[in-house]
């Protein structure tokens, strides 16, 4: 569901009648979901009634939203909520009746629980052979590892990520979003989005599974790159790191009021920009990395003395790649962000209403933005029960 100032007046949304089935729970999966919602599809969420989704209950920054966290319906919106028990055969039977009728299903359970339940790829194949079944792992399906939980932090620790950032005595760093759920979602949507491109070709369709260990792993793919070429573990800098495999003067740089970001720069172009004679004598490209330590303290020293504007009006006039690094408080009141409309406000039918973000995709140059908010636990499973022509248990 769209805004009506921001819908196409011509053109649906792309996955306008695309049904999708989301069984998955936290983040990763209804990740994957919500853009598909984003795009248009019908997005019913199949959840246990005594409880639905555990990510209701998972409260971040102790923010809760009715009875849910604020993250639930943050990751939820625009989708409808559907309640069976898988392990009652008269709700098995109306999730039957479900997929048969659906495009896409999704789960993120650990490998073996859908296979119990009977909704294995193998089983729902032969309910409906067109469908497009995707299934999120921690670590895939194989190998030691296949058991353990599939959480963002363990699979940064996991996947070598955590060692990436910081300086080299601060020890592992973990990023500050959920990286691999959120990536991983999204590799979930690319796979099913091309999986649908071919049914539409051949009427087939097909298994995509994706992990947060492996999605995390393709993220980096260009230091990992470089290290089987060479056998050598990154090491990160001992001042301002901002790259493993990065050469000075790229990171970011405490001045006299505040931080500025520098990313690829010749040295004593830098230098000569900045009035920092000291940075002249590195006029040799291979000294940029070998001896980066060595530079970023340098100017580590000298941007301190100014402010951050003061940098900017020398670096931006040389397209220097600079930025001024914000908070979100700077962020939100610069006519910048405002002119992106990076938010959106869903609504309610008790009266209330939530700001979040929207959909970063436009599409016939139109931004997606839902009205929608999340769904109560079952909200619409006696909506769905008549659509779909589902006998009520009894």
């Amino acid at each position: 569901m769209t805004d009506s100032s921001e819908a196409s007046a011509t053109e649906p949304l792309p996955l306008a009648g695309i049904r999708v089935l989301d069984f998955s729970q936290y983040l990763a999966g209804p990740s994957c979901a919500l853009r598909l919602a984003d795009l248009g599809a019908d997005v019913i969420k199949v959840e246990r009634g005594d409880g639905g989704d555990q990510c209701r209950k998972l409260v971040i920054a102790n923010q809760r939203f009715g009875d849910d966290s604020v993250l639930f319906h943050t990751i939820n919106r625009n989708k409808r909520s559907f309640a069976a028990d898988l392990k009652k055969p008269q709700d098995m039977a109306q999730v039957h009746r479900l997929i048969a009728q659906s495009d896409v299903m999704i789960h993120n359970f650990r490998p073996g629980v859908m296979e119990r339940l009977g909704l294995s790829w193998e089983a729902v194949r032969q309910i409906n052979p067109r469908v497009v079944y995707g299934a999120v792992t921690g670590y895939g399906v194989v190998g030691p590892w296949r058991d353990k939980p599939g959480q963002d932090l363990l699979v940064q620790s996991l996947s070598g990520m955590a060692w990436l950032s910081g300086d080299a005595d601060q020890g592992p760093v973990p990023s500050g979003v959920p990286a691999a759920d959120i990536l991983t979602g999204a590799h979930l949507a690319q796979g099913i989005l091309a999986a649908l491109v071919r049914r539409a070709v051949t009427g087939r369709g097909a298994r995509v599974d994706v992990s947060l260990m492996e999605s995390l792993f393709d993220l980096q793919f260009e230091i990992f790159t470089a290290y089987l070429r060479d056998g050598k573990a990154p090491q990160r800098g001992k001042v301002n790191s901002a790259g493993v495999v990065s050469a000075a003067p790229y990171g970011i740089y405490a001045t006299s009021d505040g931080y500025l970001a520098i990313a690829m720069t010749p040295v004593d172009r830098l230098g000569q920009l900045l009035g920092c004679e000291s940075l002249l004598a590195f006029d040799d490209p291979l000294t940029w990395f070998a001896q980066r330590d060595t530079i970023k303290a340098l100017l580590r020293d000298h941007l301190a003395t100014q402010t951050t504007q003061h940098w900017l009006d020398r670096l931006e006039p040389a397209d220097v790649w600079c930025a001024r690094v914000l908070d979100w408080p700077q962020l939100v009141e610069h006519d910048a962000f405002k002119a992106l409309e990076l938010t959106q406000e869903l609504r309610y039918a008790d009266g209330q209403s939530l700001m979040t973000t929207r959909c970063p995709i436009r599409v016939d140059g139109q931004r997606i933005t839902a009205t929608r908010g999340a769904p109560l636990l079952g909200e619409h499973t006696d909506e769905i029960r008549a659509e779909f022509s589902l006998v009520q248990p009894a």
